[in-house]
């Protein structure tokens, strides 16, 4: 495979409500991980939802870092999506439990890529 991104989802949980309710607090943890990740920081944004949770997307020259929070159940779920040899997104993975104080934290991380296959039609696969 021609390695070109790696992906972690973070799932955190036992959180306290308040932190994952918070679009500051959601904000300052994604772009301290970003720093921590050593990425370049294009832009973010952040949405409340009513009643409670937060959505919100790191946009980085090397690709993103998102989060949905769901205060209700003390859980969060951030993708950690980078491009390039120069990112440390496994320093953004680790960061985000100790920002959130979760109790319990699940790291999966994905090499992403493009696979070299023989020359062969592509039959279209479905996936519902």
């Amino acid at each position: 495979m021609d390695t070109r991104s790696t992906h972690f989802l973070v799932e955190l949980w036992e959180i306290e409500r308040e932190r994952l309710d918070s679009v500051p607090d959601v904000r300052r943890a994604l772009l301290e991980a970003a720093r921590h990740a050593g990425v370049t920081v294009l832009h973010s944004a952040f949405h409340k939802f009513n009643p409670h949770g937060v959505s919100g997307v790191v946009v980085i020259a090397e690709s993103h870092i998102s989060i949905h929070t769901w205060p209700e159940a003390g859980y969060a779920a951030a993708d950690i999506f980078t491009c390039g040899d120069r990112a440390m997104p496994e320093r953004a993975a680790e960061y985000l439990p100790e920002a959130f104080d979760a109790g319990h934290v699940e790291l999966t991380k994905l090499t992403r890529g493009i696979r070299q296959v023989a020359s062969q039609p592509r039959q279209a696969k479905n996936v519902a």
